[in-house]
C-alpha cells in the first residue's frame, strides 16, 4: 500500500484512493475546491518520490520540476513525502471593492501584496480568513494594478455568501494562482475571435477582451453572453461602451426567458436574443472556421458549444475553454 507523510502524519491510501482524500481521512485538510483538477486550489509539492504523471496535468512546467501536483487527482504508486507548508504559492490580498453588479453577482476588487504576473481570463483561488477556498476568474485587464472578481452569490456558499455578506473593504484574504489558459495571445491581430460566455462566465472574457482592444486587435470581435433572464446582463452597458468605441467589435446578448428573435440593443452592433446562447451563436457566427474561440461558464453549455462549433468547422485547437465547475462537499 501506498503511504504519503506531510509534517507528523502519514496517511495510509487505500486503493484508488486520492491523497486529497487520504490525508483528509487521517486529519489533515488541504485547501480544495472542485476536486475534479480544474481549479488547482489543492497544489500540494513532493519532496520525496514521484508524483503521478496525471496529477500535473495543466501545471505550469515551473511548477511540474518543482514537484507540485495536485492532490485530487493524484494517486500515486510509490510513496511520497509532501513539504509541510507552500507559502511561496500564497499571496495576501486585501478587499478594496464591494459592489452589486446585479442582485446576485457582486463585484469583488482585490489589492495583491506583490504582482501575480496573471494575464486576464485566468483565474486565482481566493481564501477566506479561516474558511475554504474557491476559484474565480480574474475580469480586470493584465495591467490593472489590482484583480477584479465577479462573484455569484451562491445560496449556503462558504465563500461566496462570506464576499456577498459579511466582507467589508480592508479586509484581507489569501490568493493563490493564477492558473487557467483563457487568456488573449497576442501576435494574430487579424484572426476573427469569438467570446461566449453564460452567467459569470462573461467576466473572464471581459478580461480578456480590454486586453485584445488594448492589444490593437483589428480582426471581427464576436461576444455573446447569455443568461437566464435579462436582468442576468450585468455588463451590458459596459459592452456597449467599448462596441461603440471599436469598429470591430459586436456584443449580443443571448436571454434564455426572452422572447425569441433579435432586438436593438443600446448601440448599432449590439443586439438582444430569445433563446439559448447555443442558438445566438450559431446565428451570429454560422461559418466559426478560423475562429479563435473562448468559452466560459456552466459546463454543460460549455461542453454543448464546443462540440457544435467544431461539428461546424472549428479547429479543436482554437477552441478555450473554462468550465466554472461547482465546488464538491
Amino acid at each position: 500500500m501506498v503511504a504519503v507523510r506531510r509534517g507528523d502524519v502519514t496517511a495510509t491510501l487505500a486503493a484508488g484512493e486520492s491523497v486529497l482524500d487520504g490525508l483528509a481521512r487521517h486529519g489533515v485538510t488541504l485547501p480544495s475546491s472542485c476536486r475534479a483538477g480544474a481549479c488547482q486550489s489543492c497544489l500540494v509539492r513532493a519532496v520525496a518520490g514521484t508524483p503521478p504523471p496525471a496529477a500535473q496535468q495543466g501545471l505550469r512546467e515551473g511548477l511540474r520540476r518543482q514537484g507540485y501536483f495536485l492532490a485530487c487527482c493524484a494517486r500515486p504508486q510509490e510513496d511520497l513525502e509532501l513539504a509541510e507548508g507552500d507559502a511561496d504559492l500564497d499571496v495576501e490580498a486585501t478587499v478594496t471593492v464591494l459592489d452589486r453588479l446585479a442582485p446576485d453577482v457582486v463585484r469583488v476588487g482585490l489589492r495583491p501584496a506583490r504582482s501575480l504576473g496573471h494575464r486576464a481570463g485566468q483565474f486565482v483561488t481566493v481564501t477566506p480568513p479561516g474558511g475554504p477556498s474557491r476559484a474565480y476568474s480574474i475580469a480586470s485587464a493584465s495591467d490593472a494594478p489590482e484583480l477584479e472578481l465577479h462573484v455569484r452569490a451562491i445560496p449556503g456558499g462558504a465563500v461566496s455568501g462570506w464576499l456577498a455578506e459579511r466582507a467589508r473593504v480592508g479586509d484581507r484574504v489569501t490568493l493563490r494562482g493564477p492558473a487557467g489558459e483563457c487568456f488573449y495571445v497576442a501576435g494574430r491581430a487579424e484572426q476573427p475571435l469569438l467570446l461566449a460566455g453564460t452567467g459569470t462566465g462573461i467576466a473572464p472574457l471581459f478580461g480578456l477582451l480590454q486586453d485584445a482592444l488594448r492589444e490593437g486587435h483589428r480582426g471581427r470581435i464576436v461576444v455573446v453572453h447569455g443568461s437566464v433572464a435579462r436582468e442576468g446582463q450585468y455588463l451590458e452597458t459596459s459592452l456597449a461602451a467599448l462596441a461603440a468605441a471599436h469598429a470591430q467589435l459586436e456584443v449580443h446578448h443571448a436571454v434564455l426567458q426572452g422572447e425569441p428573435g433579435c432586438a436593438p440593443g443600446a448601440h448599432a452592433r449590439c443586439s438582444v436574443w430569445g433563446g439559448s446562447i447555443a442558438s445566438v451563436v450559431a446565428s451570429v457566427v454560422p461559418s466559426p472556421k478560423g475562429f479563435n474561440i473562448t468559452l466560459c461558464g456552466d459546463p454543460s453549455v460549455v461542453a454543448g458549444m464546443r462540440r457544435a462549433l467544431f461539428l461546424a468547422g472549428a479547429a479543436l485547437t482554437e477552441i478555450r475553454a473554462d468550465a466554472f465547475l461547482p465546488s464538491a462537499a
